[in-house]
C-alpha cells in the first residue's frame, strides 16, 4: 500500500467543506472527516464527498462497550468509507468487536486503525491527568500491540513513534500520523510534530495534514508541497 497525504477537513459546515474541495480541480485528495463536520452535517456529508470521488478517513474515535461499538461500526461500514478508527484504550475485546461489526457480508471492510495517545498529549499530561505512570513510548507500543492482536490494520500515532511501531508490529502494520507541519509553519496545539519529509524518512504510511493546507492562502499548492515532500 502506497503512502498518501490525508487532508483534515476540519470545517463546521458542508458549504465550507465544498468551497475548499472545489479548489482541487485536477486531483481528488484523500480527506479526513472528523467529529466537527460529521456532527454538523451527519452521514450525508460522507455520502456526498464519496460521490465526488474522494477516499475518506472517518475520524470519530469510537470508545464504548464492545457491543455498542460493534453495532456502530456496522452502520459506519455501510457509508463506504475507506478508513475509520477507535480508541485503543477501549481494550482488545472492544477492538475485536469493532472488526466484527465493520466487516460486511461479502467479507470486505474499511481499514480500521486505533488511536494510541492523542498528539496533544505529552508524557507529563498523561501522568498528571490519566494516572499512567509508564513512559509514553512504552504505552504507545503496548496499545499498538493489542490493536494488532485484535485484528486491526494499524494505529494513529505521532510521527515520532511511527518507526518504533513498525519495529514492534511489522512494516505492514499501518501508521497514520497527524501532527505534521511544514518546517516553516506553526505547530498549533500539537505537542509531538514532524515535517512531511521527516515523516517519510521514518516510515509513516499516511500523514494527516490540516491547517497547513486548509488555512493556507493557496491550499492546492500546500497540498502539492506535502505530496512532494512525503510521497514523491
Amino acid at each position: 500500500m502506497g503512502k498518501d497525504v490525508i487532508i483534515a477537513c476540519d470545517f463546521d459546515s458542508a458549504q465550507k467543506t465544498f468551497e475548499f474541495l472545489d479548489k482541487f480541480t485536477g486531483v481528488k485528495p484523500f480527506v479526513k472527516i472528523g467529529m466537527e463536520l460529521y456532527y454538523a452535517e451527519g452521514p450525508e456529508i460522507v455520502r456526498e464527498i464519496k460521490r465526488r470521488g474522494h477516499k475518506i478517513f472517518l475520524d470519530l474515535k469510537l470508545h464504548d462497550i464492545p457491543n455498542t461499538v460493534k453495532k456502530s461500526m456496522a452502520v459506519l461500514s455501510r457509508l463506504d468509507v475507506d478508513m475509520t478508527n477507535l480508541h485503543a484504550g477501549g481494550t482488545g475485546r472492544m477492538m475485536s468487536a469493532a472488526i466484527e461489526g465493520l466487516t460486511r457480508p461479502d467479507g470486505t471492510r474499511p481499514l480500521l486503525i486505533a488511536v494510541t495517545q492523542l498528539t496533544s498529549t505529552d508524557e507529563e499530561t498523561m501522568r498528571a491527568d490519566l494516572l499512567i505512570e509508564r513512559p509514553i513510548d512504552e504505552v504507545v507500543m503496548h496499545y499498538a500491540s493489542v490493536a494488532k492482536a485484535s485484528g486491526l490494520d494499524g494505529v494513529v500515532c505521532s510521527p515520532l513513534e511511527a518507526a518504533k511501531v513498525h519495529g514492534s508490529c511489522g512494516k505492514d502494520f499501518l501508521t497514520v500520523t497527524p501532527g505534521v507541519r511544514f518546517a516553516d509553519g506553526d505547530v498549533g496545539d500539537q505537542k509531538r510534530v514532524m515535517t512531511p519529509a521527516e515523516a517519510k524518512k521514518i516510515g509513516s504510511d499516511y500523514i494527516v495534514v490540516g491547517r497547513p493546507i486548509t488555512a493556507s492562502a493557496d491550499p492546492v499548492a500546500a497540498y502539492e508541497r506535502c505530496v512532494r515532500e512525503f510521497v514523491d
